[in-house]
């Protein structure tokens, strides 16, 4: 039944930025297709929250992990966490990133332009490496990185740096795959547009709006189904590919 397919029993999982906005609701929806998950975040306080909240709401097992995605030491350490309380990883979503404030090239700072580039491109990177490492050997595993419509278009705003480090991470993912699927392992993305969370810059809101054909923003619970796809033996044939869920912004 193609409905089964979609199941994740069993399947142990980790998501990072979990603690809140998109990573939190793509760590429920893992969750509620019956998956183990650790709630990686930044904040430990927010992660253990979202952990419980989770576990009381679909009974899964989950663990709360803090980790600086920016540090490859925290990473590892992160991972090799998931792995003593879980056994194996099975799927691991990299949602983790920043947004620097929004400001022209001139006006960015190179300690901006790090910190940018630290967490959105270097973060992915420390996570995609270490993940891999314990999928090899079970010749198998699903990588899920979180892109933006921002790495395919320029935003009206200047969000240069921010671009960058997104379509970076489009394009690694790329990479990776091509590379990493001789191991069993795919990797794929999602993209997201304009999504209502709570450190959303507000003035995106209205941009979206003068181009998208549709007549609402984005909420997490939108791009749940995307990641239970691509966690799901049924998108095995998928590899190194992106799904856009921007509200048609992109296609204008």
């Amino acid at each position: 039944m193609i409905l089964d397919r979609f199941k994740l029993n069993g399947k142990k999982a980790l998501v990072t930025g979990a603690g809140r906005g998109i990573g939190r609701g793509l760590a429920q929806a893992l969750a509620e297709a019956g998956a183990d998950v650790a709630i990686v975040d930044l904040i430990a306080e927010n992660a253990e929250k979202t952990a419980a909240e989770i576990n009381r709401a679909t009974g899964r097992r989950t663990i709360a992990v803090s980790c600086d995605i920016s540090n490859a030491e925290s990473v590892n350490a992160m991972v090799e966490k998931v792995i003593a309380e879980f056994g194996r990883l099975d799927i691991a979503v990299n949602n983790a990133g920043i947004s620097i404030p929004i400001k022209g090239i001139l006006d960015v700072s190179a300690d901006e332009w790090k910190k940018q580039m630290d967490v959105n491109l270097n973060g992915t990177w420390n996570c995609l490496k270490a993940e891999a490492k314990v999928m090899i050997p079970n010749g198998y595993g699903k990588i899920i990185n979180t892109g933006s419509i921002c790495g395919h278009v320029i935003w009206p705003d200047p969000q240069l740096p921010y671009s960058v480090s997104k379509a970076a991470v489009i394009h690694m993912t790329r990479a990776a795959a091509a590379e990493l699927i001789k191991h069993g392992i795919r990797v794929n993305c999602i993209s997201p547009g304009v999504t209502k969370v709570a450190d959303l810059f507000p003035e995106v809101v209205d941009v979206f709006f003068k181009t998208a054909p549709i007549d609402r923003f984005g909420s997490p619970a939108d791009h749940q189904g995307a990641v239970v796809y691509l966690a799901s033996e049924v998108s095995d044939f998928m590899v190194g590919q992106e799904l856009v869920l921007d509200g048609g912004y992109t296609i204008m």
